[in-house]
């Protein structure tokens, strides 16, 4: 521990001039010298953080594009992190994880009728999309992961923090995790506080509530995670409920940024669960295969499952998986849940009156053009 203090305190004078040159940038787009994009003739929501690793940013995603999807055209737009190829693609049945990225195949795999495009390029990304015939042209576009890429100005934002790792005590780049001060939350509609206890009490809001000193423009909301059922990846299997676990050995593959809540969530029914962890976004090889087989070979017989994360899974999909750990392999989905049935309604009714009021102002905008 002293250590890492130490190392952290050694890093401090790099974060303040990171935080300068962070300052410096985010000034010159609010005094217009850079120019922000705006696209008046569609609704452009944002999901973003303020920090480097995992907040939860897909399952929020999957949870607007459910909101979205039965109203509107949607489509999400996200970089494409770790991809092996560049530009813009918009994503069809025969894209792959790795032509687009394995949290946009993700979502292009769990909604097939929404279009699910990668661009670097925001701006572009954007462009194109509009571009496309008007029957299928997007009338939401969902920002993954675009709070930093302030060239495009979104219609409306919605900023992430982990309640594991609070953001208004941690520290810039890179001692801390933070990619900009928690002042740029001015920026943002609405805040969510993610991976909260299901039993947060009402005191530990407030406190939240008071440290994040927002504005009266802003709400703050808070999100849990629950998790379904272990679906197999082999097909011939059958999904199993979490209380099956009980009695079996299980050995859970993760290449995620926060996986200690699922280590935990796995504990309450297993007495046995050994973690082989590999970095965020981690490209599966065969080395690996033969890693996890090995692991594997050490728990007992009959008793034994491989679980992995529902993006990992993904990625290990497209590799040709021995056929000794194959019909193993079990992925676990995770959906949010607001903690608060108040604070859900009117989260969905702000997102819906956002989207119905820039629809109405795009027509407009869109008749005055002609």
């Amino acid at each position: 521990m002293k250590k890492n203090q130490h190392i952290k305190t050694s890093l401090l004078p790099f974060s303040w001039l990171y935080g300068l040159v962070v300052s410096v940038r985010n000034k010159l787009f609010d005094w217009n010298i850079f120019k922000q994009k705006q696209y008046p003739e569609v609704s452009v929501i944002c999901v973003g953080n303020l920090t480097v690793g995992g907040t939860g940013k897909t399952p929020h995603i999957e949870y607007l594009v459910e909101l979205l999807k039965p109203r509107y055209k949607v489509a999400v737009l996200s970089r494409g992190y770790k991809r092996q190829s560049s530009g813009f693609i918009l994503a069809d049945e025969q894209s792959s994880c790795m032509e687009i990225g394995d949290e946009p195949f993700q979502i292009k795999r769990k909604y097939p009728e929404i279009m699910v495009a990668v661009d670097k390029n925001r701006q572009n990304g954007i462009e194109r999309l509009m571009k496309l015939p008007e029957n299928i042209r997007p009338e939401v576009i969902l920002l993954d992961d675009g709070f930093q890429h302030r060239w495009v100005k979104p219609s409306y934002t919605i900023v992430l923090s982990d309640y594991n790792r609070p953001i208004y005590e941690d520290t810039l780049l890179p001692a801390g995790r933070l990619r900009e001060t928690i002042g740029s939350l001015t920026r943002a509609n609405i805040v969510l506080v993610t991976k909260c206890p299901k039993d947060m009490k009402p005191i530990d809001m407030r406190i939240a509530s008071n440290s994040f000193k927002l504005f009266p423009y802003q709400s703050l909301m808070f999100t849990t995670t629950t998790y379904g059922q272990l679906t197999p990846l082999d097909g011939n299997c059958k999904a199993l409920a979490l209380p099956e676990l009980v009695g079996k050995e299980v050995l859970l593959v993760t290449g995620i940024a926060s996986p200690d809540p699922l280590v935990k969530k796995l504990s309450e029914f297993s007495t046995k669960v050994k973690h082989l962890a590999f970095a965020d976004h981690h490209n599966f090889i065969e080395n690996d295969l033969e890693t996890i087989a090995e692991q594997f070979s050490e728990l007992t017989e009959n008793k034994r499952m491989i679980v992995v994360t529902e993006k990992d899974a993904v990625r290990l999909s497209s590799l040709n998986l021995p056929e000794e750990i194959k019909p193993f392999i079990y992925y676990i989905p995770i959906k949010v849940v607001f903690l608060n049935e108040e604070e859900n309604l009117l989260f969905n009714k702000k997102i819906l009156n956002h989207v119905r009021k820039n629809s109405r102002d795009s027509k407009l905008h869109k008749a005055e053009s002609i």
